[in-house]
């Protein structure tokens, strides 16, 4: 007998802003300094909400945001914050 595996896709998890937030803040937390983990999770919550959409709301053609949240991507700052704000999620800063 065979076993049947099944890809795992974190963006079959993201359905409420909640579980969106709270897998950004656990990116935030665990990233190694990189960006690598939060840059992936901005991806992973914008195919959830539709890329294209976040594209437009972000005033950033879809290729260029695919490229930029893809695994080899370096958004700048900027492109970080207009995809936050289009995906309806506010960066902010607490005491370590």
């Amino acid at each position: 007998m065979t076993e049947q595996l099944t890809r795992f896709d974190t963006v079959d998890y993201l359905k409420s802003p909640e579980d969106m937030a709270a897998y950004l803040d656990a990116c935030f937390e665990e990233d190694p300094g990189d960006g690598s983990l939060i840059r992936a999770a901005l991806n992973d919550i914008a195919r959830a909400q539709g890329m294209t959409q976040i594209a437009r709301e972000a005033g950033l053609g879809r290729e260029s945001l695919y490229k930029a949240l893809g695994s080899k991507g370096n958004p700048e700052f900027a492109t970080i914050i207009k995809v936050m704000k289009a995906l309806g999620l506010k960066l902010h800063a607490t005491a370590a």
